[in-house]
């Protein structure tokens, strides 16, 4: 039995449609309407579904693919498919998708302890629109990134989870609800991160290991001539296709969570808040990872678990909260875990297996 190319194949007869819109520079409006009825196809939504992730789209002048008028990709979405394709590489995981019941999905979970069936929890393994080889979708704001994640039967990701799946191994919740009693958001951030931070001081590390190294992820890009601030007319969202570098990933089997697009994140400020355990008014935001340029100008930190300063700070569901050129999201979702022992995995702990190679399997 054949599996693994045909996938392919028919992932990139799916995408073709929208890699000539953007490729085409198509007005944003249309490139946002082919994105959507893609988004319907890849991920299987159902009719309401897809009206809602289209009324999102169309609440907003900037959320998209980036302004087409000055964004300049420096790989296209043809080219991505031809390189994966050359590669033999696949990004489907049918043991991802039995745990997580959704496409292009990894579980989150601490492999030290736990086997992939006791993930509660999963995390796209691409920036929203978590399609391979796809633009993410920025100039995005937190709660219309909430939105957007509700929309598709998932949520927004805590930031612990972010972190665990960057950093391989989902840790148990750390954050100091204590230092955030009766003191203003901002300062409660502060306090919460600078013990969180300070915790990770010799401990540092990226998805794909223990030292930052350029050319391996989606950051060798460049910013619009014309932008020296965050303007929609000036500044490109000059982002590469998602998963076009597979060396960036984590031992989770989770991409690009450094470079392309920073990330929307919700950060609790008190256990009520929390996404992971059900909360929908949700915490602060928090941006996670790094952005297209971050080879030539590392702008901040973006080791896995690193926290932000305040910046743009605000409630996720404001709806003002913060959006520009080089900033989108990705979702998580809260899933059942499958302990029983007919379901767990024989031989130990199951590993990742991404990416796959187009193998004839007999």
């Amino acid at each position: 039995m054949k599996t693994g190319c045909g996938a392919a194949v028919l992932l990139a007869a799916m995408l073709f449609g929208i890699a000539s819109a953007q490729e085409a520079a198509l007005p944003l409006k249309e490139q946002n309407e082919l994105l959507v009825q893609d988004i319907k196809r890849v991920h299987e939504l159902t009719e309401k579904q897809a009206a809602e992730v289209r009324t999102i789209f169309s609440r907003s002048r900037f959320i998209g693919q980036g302004n087409p008028a000055v964004t300049r990709h420096p790989l296209s979405t043809k080219q991505c498919l031809g390189s994966l394709n050359k590669s033999s590489i696949e990004y489907a995981n049918p043991e991802f998708e039995r745990v997580c019941g959704a496409k292009y999905m990894s579980p989150l979970y601490d492999p030290a302890t736990e086997t992939m069936d006791e993930a509660d929890a999963c995390i796209d393994q691409f920036e929203f629109p978590n399609i391979p080889c796809s633009y993410p979708v920025v100039w995005v704001r937190a709660s219309e990134a909430a939105a957007f994640c509700e929309a598709t039967g998932k949520r927004l990701c805590d930031a612990h989870e972010w972190e665990g799946a960057c950093a391989g191994a989902l840790l148990e919740p750390d954050y100091r609800f204590d230092l955030a009693k009766d003191v203003a958001p901002g300062d409660a951030v502060s306090r919460m991160r600078r013990v969180h931070n300070a915790a990770q001081e010799g401990n540092q590390l990226w998805s794909y290991g223990r030292e930052y190294r350029t050319g391996v992820c989606a950051a060798a890009s460049a910013k619009s001539p014309s932008c020296d601030g965050g303007g929609w007319a000036a500044c490109g969202s000059n982002t590469y296709p998602a998963g076009s570098f597979p060396e960036c990933r984590s031992e989770l089997g989770v991409y690009d969570l450094h470079g392309n697009a920073a990330e929307h994140m919700n950060l609790p400020l008190d256990e009520s808040q929390m996404a992971s355990r059900g909360s929908r008014k949700l915490g602060h935001t928090e941006m996670k990872g790094s952005w297209f340029i971050f080879d030539r100008y590392k702008a901040h930190e973006d080791y896995c678990r690193w926290r932000a300063p305040y910046w743009h700070g605000g409630r996720v569901m404001a709806p003002d909260s913060h959006h520009n050129y080089h900033l989108g999201f990705r979702c998580c979702k809260t899933v059942e875990p499958a302990r029983e022992a007919g379901d767990r995995p024989q031989g130990g702990l199951l590993q990742p297996a991404i990416p796959t190679a187009c193998h004839d399997h007999q």
